[in-house]
């Protein structure tokens, strides 16, 4: 079968699928992976074809933070989602026989999967269907708003998703020739995986019976990656160190984070390994060593903990490997893991990215680290999610289509 995966956004919203895409193939099954040209290389790293989708994630998320206003964020943003759907609509031309599919792009992949009559499988890394058990990641809600509060938080993050597409939508659907009043509804879209565990967050009982909590799917290793020899020798040469990364957010802070991160690390007395990421973050001496891309599950079991920014796929990567987090949260779905990292016990109360500073970060580090509760529950919980398959349940569902 032919399966093309539809993603957009950062490294986080790729890497989960370079895992399942292989697992794919492994099936015997051809997969392409429509993604933001950066990504390219990453994909062909791991196998798997690439189908470019214009876009650059990094760019927009400086550009956001300049803007001036509203009304300019929306423009980039609508600009953005114009942008996907010329690309999804050029890569579904390529041919498929399915399309999986994140949040974010489903409404544009359930469009394209009705011109084409192909299915359409939701594949989501983060919650995204209301429930009064919590708040969905992104609510502008926030402590405890009760069951009705967190429905009604959750249906307000679905519209304003929804909100985000309907114009590229509408667009894509004309081009396709498709009417425009029948477009079809992201909440109807089944079946539905989420790409995380059910031990992190279970799966709600009052979702639709159409959509499950399946386990992670984690990103693949490059063929022949092996780790740069500074970084062995660093590892070899003291006790443990922390982590220190935020991924895909703060492009063009690196040398105000490197300080801070510099003087938070002397001030805990740890070794750190700090990952440049898209802030460029910089660092060195006798207890810091600064690396590029080090896949996570290799580095994280050799760390003391890890300090990031709480995307869902470093969470997942730091829960497998058994190690305590420090969460600094700063946008979309963060704050979400940030709060559940803290309520598993597996991290002290997260601090956000916006009340960062040395002092801050250092006495988060040091609670996080003298707190042996942290790290056991961790290995507990590495421990359970090491028995689970998170591929296992689509494989079954793709199975049943051919």
């Amino acid at each position: 079968m032919r399966i093309l995966i539809i993603t957009a956004g950062s490294r986080g919203d790729v890497a989960p699928f370079t895992g399942l895409g292989r697992r794919l193939l492994d099936a015997g099954h051809q997969v392409a992976v429509a993604a933001h040209p950066e990504f390219a290389a990453l994909l062909g790293a791991c196998g798997l074809d690439h189908r470019p989708v214009p876009g650059d994630p990094r760019e927009l998320i400086r550009a956001w933070s300049r803007a001036a206003s509203r009304d300019e964020v929306r423009a980039l943003t609508r600009a953005y989602a114009d942008g996907l759907a010329d690309g999804v609509e050029q890569a579904v031309a390529g041919g498929t026989d399915l399309l999986l599919t994140p949040f974010g792009p489903a409404p544009l992949a359930l469009t394209a999967g009705e011109a084409l009559g192909v299915p359409v499988i939701g594949t989501y890394l983060t919650p995204a269907f209301a429930t009064r058990h919590f708040p969905l990641p992104g609510a502008h809600r926030t402590g405890d708003a009760g069951p009705e509060g967190n429905l009604t938080a959750g249906r307000d993050v679905l519209k304003r998703a929804e909100g985000v597409f309907a114009g590229a939508v509408t667009r894509l659907r004309a081009r396709l020739g498709l009417p425009a009043d029948a477009s079809a509804a992201v909440g109807d879209l089944r079946p539905v995986f989420h790409g995380y565990s059910p031990l992190v967050v279970p799966r709600p009982d009052d979702w639709p019976s159409r959509v499950d909590v399946a386990g992670y799917w984690w990103p693949a290793r490059p063929a022949g990656w092996q780790p740069p020899g500074a970084l062995a020798d660093f590892l070899r040469a003291g006790p443990p160190p922390v982590f220190i990364g935020f991924g895909s957010m703060a492009p063009g802070h690196g040398e105000r984070l490197g300080e801070l991160v510099a003087a938070a690390v002397k001030r805990a007395r740890v070794r750190a390994v700090v990952q440049a990421g898209w802030a460029g973050l910089s660092g060195g001496g006798d207890d810091v060593l600064a690396v590029g891309d080090v896949p996570h599950d290799w580095l994280f079991p050799r760390t003391a903990a890890v300090v990031h920014h709480a995307g869902a796929g470093t969470t997942g990567a730091g829960l497998r490997a058994g190690v305590p987090a420090v969460p600094v949260p700063v946008m979309a779905d963060q704050p979400f893991w940030a709060s559940r990292l803290h309520r598993l016990g597996v991290a002290p109360r997260p601090v956000p990215f916006q009340d960062l500073t040395a002092e801050a970060l250092a006495d988060a580090v040091t609670a996080c680290l003298s707190e042996p509760a942290h790290r056991r529950r961790a290995a507990g919980l590495a421990a359970g999610i090491a028995e689970e398959d998170g591929a296992a349940p689509l494989l079954a569902r793709i199975a049943s289509l051919e």
